[in-house]
């Protein structure tokens, strides 16, 4: 896989809104259009729809009126899960010392809420987005690191240039302080301190160009340049190191995983953009953007 966005197909593009959200607890409440949905909704999913709810109301868009010409394309971090949680889970498993599969579908399942699992999924950020803001258009939920977040804007911009959707929502969300996602962190060959991790998720809002002239859309940016391209390798024999440069607007304070560029780009403005990246499931990427 290799791929470079020729200038016209970006040229065909606009940023016209940027949002984020970067600490819970936050107020998802004003976007809910059923407030029973919050019994079901996690910190990545309350993270996910104050972002786009923000991307949105920076493009002056109306969320009532998105529909099937809009798209949502989305990275999810890895899965949260609190300690206690946990716990109660294996405790419930437990037949003597070891796990039994038996008592783990009986008294471990029950032994916690069953709405957790809701608030767990990797798909239920993209659902919660979609449900409170209209879009009825094509979807990608990809999952979890910052290259997958490169594949979701890749996916965007073929769906734009080609004339699949007219708008499309690009962000990632990731809800890091929690016990599991501590966990794997801490057990990579260069870890992560759980006092870097942060909670967080950014949205962009792509339009094609001929519908927000049209409509007389702010512009809060330019996508300049995107390449992505992969460099397999053996995790069984290495563990593939991170590394990433972002050049020309304030880096985020901690470790924001998914959410890392889009959270940098929403904070910033009237500055160009450059990020370079080697992620851990081998994405190579890189993209330049001009900001308003």
């Amino acid at each position: 896989m290799d791929t470079r966005f020729e200038p016209a197909a970006l040229d065909s593009i606009v940023v016209s809104g940027l949002g984020a959200a970067l600490a819970l607890p936050c107020p998802s409440e004003q976007y809910l259009k059923t407030p029973k949905n919050r019994k079901f909704m996690g910190g990545q999913d309350h993270l996910g729809v104050c972002a786009a709810g923000r991307a949105l109301e920076s493009a002056d868009l109306n969320p009532a009126k998105l529909g099937p010409n809009a798209g949502l394309f989305l990275a999810v971090g890895f899965i949260p899960f609190e300690r206690a949680d946990i716990d109660a889970l294996i405790k419930g498993s437990l037949e003597g010392e070891h796990i039994s599969l038996r008592r783990f579908g009986t008294d471990g399942f029950a032994a916690v809420n069953p709405l957790l699992t809701f608030r767990c999924l990797p798909n239920m950020p993209a659902y919660h987005v979609s449900a409170c803001f209209d879009i009825q258009g094509e979807y990608f939920v990809t999952y979890p690191g910052l290259g997958q977040f490169y594949l979701a804007l890749s996916e965007a911009v073929d769906a734009l240039t080609s004339g699949r959707v007219t708008v499309a929502l690009v962000g990632a969300v990731a809800h890091q302080k929690n016990f599991l996602v501590a966990h794997h962190y801490g057990r990579l060959q260069r870890p992560v301190p759980e006092s870097d991790l942060r909670d967080g998720a950014g949205f962009l809002v792509l339009e094609r160009n001929t519908e927000h002239t049209a409509r007389g859309g702010p512009v809060r940016g330019r996508l300049l340049d995107l390449r992505i391209a992969y460099s397999p390798g053996d995790p069984f024999l290495e563990e593939m190191q991170f590394a990433g440069v972002l050049r020309g607007c304030p880096v985020p304070d901690g470790e924001f995983g998914s959410a890392t560029l889009v959270v940098a780009l929403a904070a910033s403005k009237s500055c160009t953009v450059r990020h370079e990246l080697r992620a851990r499931d081998g994405i190579l990427a890189a993209s330049r953007w001009e900001l308003s």
